[in-house]
């Protein structure tokens, strides 16, 4: 867990992705306001998210603070909240979350991400124009 958390802070998509088994149970809810939300079943579809969440917000500006770490088994789950700044709006977001990874064979292969999706849709929406 220590290492997933540790390459997510480096934020270099490839190097987070390697930890993803080939096949990935992935969940995050989804919502086509949010360009790096979508299905990613695959190690390199991992890979593309992690890309995508950084081409889509505002380099400095994006954190995250754990709360918790639980690790039961094969199963761990991290609690805390994170934030950033859209790039095309200039909107911020913040959030609680919850992220349940499960690892196999020393390889992420369930990742399932519980946040305020309509605090992140809010923040990628541009604002209406009169």
């Amino acid at each position: 867990m220590r290492e997933f958390l540790r390459r997510v802070t480096e934020r270099d998509p490839d190097r987070i992705a390697a930890l993803y088994a080939e096949e990935v149970d992935w969940m995050v809810a989804e919502n086509p306001a949010v360009p790096w939300i979508k299905p990613r079943p695959a190690r390199a579809d991992v890979a593309g998210h992690w890309a995508d969440l950084a081409a889509h917000t505002v380099s400095g500006e994006g954190w995250a603070t754990v709360g918790a770490i639980v690790v039961d088994g094969a199963e761990a789950v991290v609690t805390g909240e994170l934030g950033g700044r859209v790039a095309a709006t200039g909107k911020t977001f913040r959030s609680p979350f919850a992220l349940r990874l499960t690892v196999e064979d020393g390889l992420i292969t369930r990742h399932h991400v519980y946040e305020d999706s309509l605090a992140v849709a809010a923040a990628c929406t541009p604002d209406a124009t009169a």
